[in-house]
């Protein structure tokens, strides 16, 4: 009798597991269009990226966990060489097939944030790592990817880590930005920074 009362119990324990995955498959499949991508990177867009630099800002919080946000632009590389905006247009798509490389599928978020602009949270990288991994990426697209007359584009890269204690988003905060925003104006600067130095 308890044989029985066993298998029971097993049966209705997985059908509950089965139930479980299928409403997170839908929830997921909702989330999923909801979400707004762009056309021709298949990226995260920018409303869509917000949304999900405040998750993992909420998250840095609770479980005091540091994230490293990327800002990559190709806009001064696009203004210095005069690209229309079909031949950046082919630029941009091998420049997300050589990102591929250096984003984890499923724990990165990568959005197209601009016309030539791109920014990427990395979830657990502290600044150090950030470094190499900008870096590595900026070195993939100069091999990589090129202008229709092949010529080696050059990406501009500014990095950020943050961290729930720091100074230098806190101080932009109390200046009346978002933690996000202030996130995305600190690494637009040392994006800026990059191009010019």
């Amino acid at each position: 009798m308890w044989y029985f009362t066993w298998i029971l119990g097993v049966l209705l324990a997985c059908s509950l597991g089965i139930i479980n995955v299928l409403r997170l498959e839908a929830q997921e499949a909702l989330d999923k269009e909801n979400i707004a991508i762009d056309p021709l990177t298949q990226l995260l867009a920018r409303e869509s990226v917000l949304e999900r630099l405040q998750e993992k800002v909420d998250n840095s919080k609770r479980n005091k966990m540091p994230f490293s946000l990327l800002y990559l632009s190709l806009t001064e590389f696009k203004n210095k060489h005069q690209l229309a905006d079909y031949e950046m247009d082919t630029i941009l798509f091998k420049l997300v097939e050589t990102l591929k490389q250096d984003i984890r599928d499923g724990v990165d978020i990568a959005a197209r944030v601009g016309e030539e602009d791109f920014v990427f949270a990395l979830p657990g990288i502290p600044l150090d790592r950030a470094e190499i991994i900008a870096n590595r990426i900026k070195r993939n697209v100069l091999i990589n990817v090129s202008t229709p007359h092949n010529t080696a584009v050059e990406a501009a890269i500014g990095f950020v880590e943050y961290t729930y204690h720091s100074d230098v988003i806190l101080e932009e905060v109390a200046m009346g930005m978002g933690e996000v925003e202030a996130l995305l104006s600190i690494a637009i600067g040392k994006c800026l920074e990059s191009t010019l130095g």
